[in-house]
């Protein structure tokens, strides 16, 4: 700057530009500097199961073979409750069949309940099974639902 400028902009008879942007970024800053600061935080994401409407079916099957025991666990997987019936089948193949669905059941924190003479109900563990079937309709009964029944008395299933 000369001298004369100087002169001028001392006594506040010069517009100087230069000076009012810098007022301004200053200002500006300011003002960045009293606005909070809000940083985005990363947040754990929580899946919600909205299952679809098909879920809500109950399945029953009548199994003649073991290779039955698939489609109980298949639909067990996709959410469906499926109710078992195994009156015309041998006790042995009974017995296989209720411990492939039994432990699907337990790996898929679902439920398995004894609802009458060679029936079960196996439910995904969005589905919860409520009431109770009267024990004295099975006394008289030796199935291979014995130890069904038995944990279902205390809970544990």
């Amino acid at each position: 700057m000369k001298v004369v400028d100087k002169f001028l902009d001392v006594m506040g008879f010069l517009d100087n530009d230069e000076e009012d942007e810098q007022e301004e970024i200053i200002q500006s800053q300011e003002e960045s500097q009293t606005e909070p600061q809000y940083k985005r935080k990363k947040g754990q994401l929580v899946a919600i199961h909205n299952y679809k409407s098909d879920s809500a079916k109950v399945v029953v099957v009548e199994p003649k073979n073991f290779d039955e025991a698939q489609v109980i666990a298949d639909n067990l997987k996709n959410h469906r409750a499926v109710i078992v019936n195994m009156e015309n089948i041998e006790l042995s193949l009974a017995k296989r069949i209720i411990d492939f669905v039994g432990g699907t059941a337990y790996a898929l924190d679902g439920t398995m309940q004894k609802i009458g003479r060679s029936i079960i109900l196996v439910v995904p563990p969005n589905i919860d099974i409520g009431g109770e079937i009267t024990e004295d309709y099975f006394e008289d009964q030796e199935d291979v639902f014995s130890w069904v029944s038995k944990f279902a008395k205390r809970g544990e299933i």
